[in-house]
């Protein structure tokens, strides 16, 4: 699942709306949301992200978190090391090789000390 997908996902549980019914009125197919929810879709376009967050009549700060959100949802990300340290290369691989496995705690931590929210 990417933040985009889950986030339109909550948008649709709080608003009680099917999944069917939300893609017959932005004319998608449910496969494609459906889809776009759970991440099997790469990053949304600029186009849709505006429409899913007109959909929900989401404005300011919500409309720019699903915006960020979008940004940071392909599910397939590519790590370019040229011309860093081998410890970059080696993080970036170990991250690669062991982001599976990570429990949601784990992968929260590590994000937070990243973003830089931790010390």
């Amino acid at each position: 699942m990417t933040p985009f997908g889950a986030k339109v996902r909550v948008y649709r549980a709080e608003r009680k709306l099917t999944l069917k019914a939300m893609a017959a009125d932005l004319q998608l197919s449910p496969a494609y949301l459906s889809s776009l929810e759970h991440g099997y879709r790469g990053r949304p376009s600029e186009a849709l992200v505006v429409q899913i967050c007109e959909y929900f009549n989401l404005i300011w700060d919500d409309y720019e978190e699903m915006h960020r959100l979008a940004a940071l949802s392909h599910p397939k990300v590519t790590v370019d090391t040229s011309g860093l340290t081998a410890t970059h290369t080696e993080l970036a691989n170990t991250l690669a090789e062991k982001v599976r496995d990570l429990s949601e705690q784990d992968a929260v931590a590590i994000l937070a000390r990243l973003r830089g929210d931790l010390f």
